[in-house]
């Protein structure tokens, strides 16, 4: 029973954290996230 409860409440908190991480809303910030790298690089080059 308890582990029946525990994996529904683990199941709903991966769905919650995926539908924040694919919002569109956050497409802005992971682009920028994923571009520090490189822009890392491109500052220490000049």
């Amino acid at each position: 029973m308890v582990s029946g409860i525990v994996t529904g409440v683990l199941l709903v908190l991966f769905l919650a954290g995926w539908a924040w991480a694919w919002h569109p809303a956050r497409k802005k910030d992971f682009d920028a996230a994923a571009r520090l790298p490189l822009n890392d690089d491109e500052e220490n080059r000049k």
